[in-house]
């Protein structure tokens, strides 16, 4: 016999798990929604633009990933790449330096097959109109070929290691969508800008998931793509959904409305780190289940070696030996962030090398002024007055004078704003602490983030800075394009100035270098190198720390960067 409490129970899940969903559609304008097995998530912006050439923006990749897919994807738990789109692993060909890919069984979401014709057309689309978020992974392409409906072939002019890790990881679009479109602009002056700024207003999909409506600055509703070629494969030892009828995105005006919704249950999951200003109140709530994670990402200190004293390889260790991580991670970042030693991020296991230089690891304050004060010394710096007196006793450093003989001037660390980034403000603030310390003339400056990056990649008009990378990608091919001499002109990568002859040459050797192994043997030697010279100091990757109701989905995946991610959205199932 029911009770009274029993009646109220099921009532309550009829109404969370059918009526709400349907209330929120019905206020969305959506009428065409299969059930209620929605999954809402919570972003902080909504995308610039659905069209796949121009959306750079973190918000429309988060959305345009669930539609347009690629030949191969990475798993979650090595990183290793796997057959997506493709049917088996590339198959090679030495004599003609060529490479055959064999399709699954596929479906754009309209009900047409995806086939090689849709394949070659994307490669071909790209080198046409050099599309600048691919040109580069595609420049070495001969030619592409179509075998058969499921066999492309491609022709590299040279042997390139970002073949298999981004050019075949290229999200494949139909070509039925794009060839009147190339036609159009083909014949017109500027033809490329008119390609980036075409109005996409309904994305042709292949993935999990097609758009069904957007309220713009609102929400966007995702719903289950019923042609989706991944549904019951095993792929990446994963058996593929989707199990849910589709994704709300709502956007929201910052994270603090975000993590109130959160808290009391009108969202599922915030697309976004949780702030650790808001961490401790959620952990309260008992509904609420957490993720932590690391990331592909860089946060650092940067020279600009183009100018005195900062060409001096001695100057920039002596700064090095002064910044203690430590701080950073357990006073500033509260344990959520791990100390980074090399640019490649340490959760990128293949790629990351543990044994490169550490400065001032494991001293203490006094011990750090004291080794920094010697590599300076030895170098040739003198001090008006010396942070270290005749007994070997700190004391206050004044008036540094450069090998030279000429006073050091004021020299200025570059940071974003207290309200863009808390954090990495206060790493200039320290920073500009410890360089004083040792009578270093440091100045911390704040300024807003566009200018601050027009300053120092559109001018070269700096001294030191403090910037980060959130989301770096798991091929390491950006160490060449931050530090190779080629890269060192105003807008281009290598913002720091760095020259070296014999880096550049084993930068392009891992260019050129097809077998993993011998790659990572190169890349490791170029992390050493960067390591050893300093243009960059690594200082912490923050953790990934993610919420979502517990009380609603089960079935989320882990892996580095969090859990917001295509094999969490294939696989994640109603409770």
């Amino acid at each position: 016999m029911q009770t009274t409490n029993d009646n109220f129970k099921i009532i309550n899940i009829f109404f969370r798990g059918i009526v709400l969903p349907m209330l929120i559609f019905v206020a969305l304008g959506i009428s065409d929604v299969r059930g209620g097995d929605i999954l809402r998530i919570g972003l902080l912006q909504e995308p610039k633009i659905l069209n796949i050439w121009s959306a750079s923006d973190l918000w429309s990749r988060k959305v345009l990933d669930q539609f347009y897919q690629p030949l191969y994807i990475r798993e979650p738990n090595n990183l290793k790449l796997v057959p997506w789109l493709a049917k088996g692993d590339p198959v090679y060909n030495p004599a003609d330096r060529s490479y055959t890919v064999h399709l699954r069984p596929a479906k754009w979401s309209d009900g047409s097959e995806l086939t090689s014709e849709d394949v070659a057309f994307t490669g071909r689309f790209i080198k046409e109109f050099k599309v600048p978020l691919f040109y580069s992974n595609w420049s070495f392409i001969q030619k592409i070929e179509t075998l058969d409906k499921r066999t492309v072939k491609f022709y590299l002019k040279e042997p390139k290691a970002i073949f298999m890790t981004r050019t075949l990881a290229t999200p494949v679009v139909q070509k039925r969508e794009w060839l009147q479109v190339a036609a159009n602009v083909r014949r017109k002056k500027k033809s490329r800008d008119k390609v980036l700024a075409y109005p996409v207003e309904r994305p042709v999909s292949s993935g999990p998931f097609v758009l069904n409506h957007w309220k713009e600055g609102g929400s966007l509703f995702l719903e289950r793509n019923i042609h989706f070629f991944g549904k019951g494969q095993t792929i990446g030892g994963q058996v593929l959904g989707p199990h849910i009828d589709g994704i709300l995105f709502k956007i929201f005006p910052n994270s603090e409305a975000a993590v109130s919704t959160l808290k009391s249950g009108g969202i599922d999951m915030f697309w976004w780190g949780i702030p650790p200003e808001y961490l401790e109140e959620l952990l309260e709530n008992q509904s609420i289940e957490f993720y932590l994670n690391e990331r592909s990402a860089l946060y650092f200190l940067g020279f600009n070696v183009r100018k005195r004293p900062f060409s001096d390889i001695n100057f920039r260790r002596a700064v090095a030996t002064l910044i203690d991580r430590d701080y950073f991670v357990t006073k500033l970042l509260k344990y959520n962030a791990v100390k980074m030693y090399s640019i490649v991020p340490p959760g990128n296991t293949f790629w990351y090398n543990a044994d490169v230089p550490k400065y001032g690891e494991g001293l203490h304050r006094e011990e750090r002024l004291l080794r920094a004060y010697e590599i300076l010394k030895k170098a040739g710096y003198t001090w008006e007055v010396p942070p270290v007196d005749n007994n070997g006793n700190l004391v206050e450093g004044e008036g540094i004078i450069m090998p030279d003989g000429r006073p050091m001037e004021e020299i200025t660390i570059l940071t974003p704003t207290a309200g863009y980034d808390p954090q990495r403000f206060k790493v200039g603030m320290m920073t500009e602490k410890w360089l004083r310390g040792i009578g270093i003339p440091a100045n911390a400056r704040a300024m807003e983030f566009g200018a601050l990056i027009h300053r120092i990649k559109d001018r070269h008009q700096f001294d030191l800075f403090v910037l980060g990378y959130g989301n770096l990608s798991l091929d390491p091919d950006y160490l060449r394009s931050f530090f190779h001499s080629r890269n060192d002109k105003i807008g281009s990568w290598n913002i720091s100035g760095y020259k070296n002859p014999v880096y550049d040459r084993i930068a392009d050797e891992s260019a050129r270098a097809m077998q993993p192994e011998t790659r990572r043997k190169l890349i490791w030697k170029m992390q050493n190198i960067i390591m050893k010279d300093v243009p960059y100091f690594p200082l912490y990757n923050p953790k990934m720390i993610e919420g979502v109701r517990k009380d609603r989905f089960r079935g989320w995946v882990e892996r580095l960067g969090g859990i917001g991610n295509m094999w969490s959205f294939c696989q994640i199932r109603p409770k």
